[in-house]
């Protein structure tokens, strides 16, 4: 499973999202896309963990969690595995 983040602040770094996760357990692969024009971060993450459990346990948990001033919408992604590039 690979759990997808949106409505995330445009400044949020690789680091603050491993931050945020690591009451859950370790990450796996975590892609933060980037508007090919600008290089400005989109808003979403896609995070991938080592145990399908884990992901469910942080999804429900961040889920509606306010985090850097906004509203974290946190559900499965539709693909099983995280986008290249």
């Amino acid at each position: 499973m690979t759990i997808y983040l949106e409505n995330l602040s445009h400044s949020v770094t690789e680091e603050a999202l491993r931050e945020l996760f690591c009451d859950y357990g370790n990450l796996r692969n975590l892609y933060l896309p980037r508007d090919l024009e600008t290089g400005r971060i989109k808003g979403v993450a896609f995070v991938e963990m080592e145990t399908e459990a884990l992901e469910a346990r942080a999804s429900t948990d961040l889920d509606g969690r306010e985090w850097m001033g906004l509203t974290l919408k946190v559900e499965r992604a539709r693909s099983k595995a995280i986008p290249s590039g």
